[in-house]
């Protein structure tokens, strides 16, 4: 019934790592024609891939575990997911019914464990109601705001015997509706509003992109020509270098000028700053975004549009709150707005721009990483998919990757190391026709880097990028400002040779220790025909920005 409930969903891989309290389940997996399985190295990773899996196909990734430490080793990975908003739904086997509540082997209670950062869950009870409860975990974690739904079943359970099987046409839960269309009156409030307006701004966040929204935030940028910055998670929204360099040209392209917040553009933060209104979409506004953000909403009047009600007005003061898909809302918005032109204002912020000098220099002693980021993505294809590990790593590809019409995928709310080699598989499943690259620091690679065993098996072409600056290099900095350069417990001394490590895998690697080194091994990687792992050399006194 379980491998049937997935099919009927339409589901086409799952990734996961087995155990005994899982085992009815994939007895059945194994025997589907139409589901395949990727074995990760780690439970966790499960999570990350199936999460890479379903940003990138629009589809909700399904992932899987045992009981006990299975289970609990998933826990960041649901965590991970949550923070981002991401459709997931998680099976894992429980020990028998009766056991429950009494410490046996390898018996955790998942569900209270993961209470606070799933949407919802379930510990299903008796068979007859596996149906059911797939049916409603697939709603629940794809409608309004997407998230991760657990389902932890007891293998007593698995192991019993319906005579008929019937799948739900749809699912009927009571006291959940999701807002999709936006309140017509606080439509017309913010048209309104962005009318009266001198110094607009829209700020897109992951909201857009988890909406399918990229055209009609496009659309609605053109015709208002308000400019436009993005969280973390928001960028991909926007093109980047839509504009020529050192030429003001508003034309039809939206004045989009990066992504905001501690560690965002200078420019992006100075728009952001000197704003009479902010048009924020699909974003929490987290203090990476705005550090403070009520200093910004007393200067400025707030449009907070977001399918999730609990999130307008959290974490900043919001004057006008429009609840529903952005995807719906943006497109009513390009309809009824007038051709307001705020010429003035979207010069003056792009000259911010244009004067912008990008930092880092070619070296011949170790590789530049923001130099060597950008010169990457010239060469990467349009519609490439990048993931990146938080850390230095993250920021460096962040600020100076190009954004074309591909997607950039990294853990923004929670920050989990180890998320980018696992969601590149997953995101390289979806898309196998489509560039995959990692970026990543060698402290988060160490953390995953079990899963090169999986990218051997599943003969995923991705490509990964390793920094190797011997150090923690982000902690490193923050032990430098707030802690006198008092330096403790962040250098890697024991780092091995990752070349010969990825030799050991039979993966092709390379070592670049200088940016000419690194950009012609850049160009050997990508025409490479499989996996590839580039190391770079790069100075643990390399900053962040």
């Amino acid at each position: 019934m379980m491998v049937k409930c997935l099919e009927a969903e339409k589901v086409e891989v799952v990734f996961g790592y087995p155990g005994a309290a899982i085992c009815p389940f994939y007895d059945y997996l194994g025997r589907s024609e139409t589901i395949d399985h990727v074995l990760v190295r780690s439970e966790q990773n499960s999570a990350h891939a199936a999460s890479g899996y379903a940003r990138t196909s629009q589809k909700v990734g399904v992932c899987v575990a045992t009981s006990g430490p299975g289970a609990t080793n998933l826990i960041t990975g649901i965590a991970t997911a949550y923070m981002d908003s991401i459709a997931l739904v998680v099976i894992t086997g429980q020990v028998n019914k009766e056991l429950l509540g009494r410490d046996v082997f390898q018996e955790a209670d998942i569900t209270g464990a993961c209470e606070s950062f799933t949407k919802h869950s379930y510990l299903v009870e008796r068979a007859a109601d596996i149906p059911r409860v797939f049916k409603e975990a697939f709603y629940i974690a794809s409608s309004g705001r997407p998230g991760p739904v657990l389902i932890d079943i007891p293998v007593d359970v698995q192991q019993e015997m319906e005579k008929s099987f019937t799948y739900p046409q749809k699912a009927e839960i009571a006291g959940y509706k999701p807002t999709t269309m936006g309140h017509p009156m606080q439509i017309k409030k913010a048209l309104s509003a962005i009318k009266k307006a001198e110094r607009p701004v829209i700020c897109c966040g992951g909201g857009v992109l988890l909406a399918d929204a990229r055209e009609e935030m496009t659309a609605f940028a053109k015709k208002s020509k308000i400019p436009v910055v993005a969280t973390m998670m928001g960028i991909g929204v926007m093109l980047n270098g839509s504009l020529p360099s050192g030429e003001i040209k508003l034309g039809d392209s939206p004045v989009y000028l990066g992504m905001i917040g501690n560690f965002g553009r200078d420019y992006a933060n100075k728009a952001i700053s000197e704003a009479d209104l902010i048009v924020i979409c699909g974003a929490r506004v987290g203090d990476r975004a705005i550090a403070v953000p009520n200093q910004i909403a007393e200067r400025a009047t707030v449009i907070h549009i977001d399918i999730d009600p609990v999130e307008i007005g959290k974490n900043m003061r919001v004057d006008i709150p429009i609840v529903g898909d952005i995807k719906n809302i943006l497109t009513e918005m390009t309809e009824k707005i007038e051709q307001i032109k705020h010429i003035e204002w979207a010069e003056k912020v792009l000259g911010y721009k244009l004067s912008y000098k990008p930092k880092g220099e070619a070296r011949a002693d170790f590789v530049e990483p923001r130099l060597f980021i950008r010169e990457l993505s010239k060469i990467m294809d349009s519609n490439a998919i990048l993931t990146a590990d938080p850390g230095q790593g993250q920021i460096w590809a962040a600020i100076n990757y190009a954004q074309k019409d591909g997607r950039f995928l990294t853990s923004g709310g929670l920050g989990t190391m180890g998320y980018a080699l696992p969601a590149a598989i997953g995101a390289k499943i979806a898309k196998p026709e489509r560039q995959v690259v990692v970026v990543c620091g060698d402290g988060a690679f160490q953390m995953s880097m079990c899963e090169l065993s999986t990218v051997v098996e599943m003969n995923t072409a991705v490509k990964v990028i390793v920094f190797d600056n011997s150090s923690l290099g982000m902690v490193r900095e923050f032990q430098d400002k707030e802690y006198g350069k008092r330096r403790f417990g962040v250098v890697m001394d024991g780092n091995p040779n990752f070349v010969k490590l990825c030799e050991a895998y039979g993966i092709k690697s390379a070592l670049a220790e200088n940016n000419e080194q690194a950009n012609r091994l850049a160009d050997e990687m990508l025409n490479y025909n499989g996996a590839y792992v580039l190391v770079c050399k790069v100075s643990p006194e390399t900053p962040t920005l």
